[in-house]
């Protein structure tokens, strides 16, 4: 009965995050869980609805119910934003040609959902250097400082934001880390790197008719409709 309950709460818990990242934007899987747990189990006076932590959902569980929050919810019109996104994500990794810009994250995978940015990995060893070939691209954007957990150990990382149509981020990482693989928060396995020609061989396979378009007018499909979204 135990292991029966535990099951039973994780997946309540689990579905209430993702309702929690799909519907209000909550963006880190972290915050959804521990959110979706106090908002289920938390209120006063519901002792016997207290949470324990072996009751928190994994990263993997609350991305596999966001899932299936998205295929109920989105479809076509899901696909129409990955596509979109996935053509920002390569005009941006070939203005960024010489920072050898990869793609990670949901827009590679086709995951993507309202609120998704555009994650990418950029390479330099003088900070300096990108933010002023950003600038002089003309884009507006923000730099922060990031701590991140890597192998056990805490590190900080620059991040740079910019905005077309949808969040960017620029995780900017030096040179020699271009070959050193890092794992996912969320399932614990390798983050793969895409680069611009694999993206662009992902987006002729699986939206050939709106690829073919897209190079013959350089226009993304209705793309007025996800900037009204904002």
């Amino acid at each position: 009965m135990k292991k029966q309950r535990t099951s039973l709460l994780r997946q309540s818990i689990a579905r209430e995050a993702a309702r929690l990242m799909y519907d209000e934007g909550v963006d880190q899987y972290f915050n959804a869980k521990h959110l979706a747990a106090k908002r289920l189990f938390g209120r006063s006076g519901a002792k016997k609805m207290r949470y324990r932590p072996q009751d928190l959902p994994s990263n993997g569980e609350i991305q596999a119910a966001l899932k299936e929050v998205i295929q109920l919810t989105e479809d076509e019109y899901s696909q129409q934003r990955l596509f979109a996104m996935r053509v920002i994500a390569l005009e941006t990794m070939n203005a960024l040609e010489p920072f050898k810009a990869r793609l990670i994250g949901s827009v590679s995978t086709g995951h993507v959902r309202n609120g998704s940015d555009i994650d990418l990995h950029v390479f330099t060893d003088n900070l300096e250097d990108i933010e002023a070939y950003v600038h002089y691209l003309g884009w507006h954007f923000e730099t922060r400082r990031v701590t991140i957990q890597v192998a056990g150990k805490n590190r900080d990382y620059t991040h740079i934001y910019y905005e077309r149509v949808f969040p960017i981020e620029l995780s900017v990482y030096p040179n020699n880390e271009i070959r050193v693989t890092h794992r996912s928060s969320t399932d614990g396995k390798p983050i793969v790197r895409v680069k611009p020609s694999a993206l662009k061989q992902i987006i002729a396979e699986q939206h050939s008719l709106e690829w073919e378009l897209y190079l013959e007018t350089g226009e993304i499909p209705n793309l007025d409709q996800f900037d009204a979204e904002l």
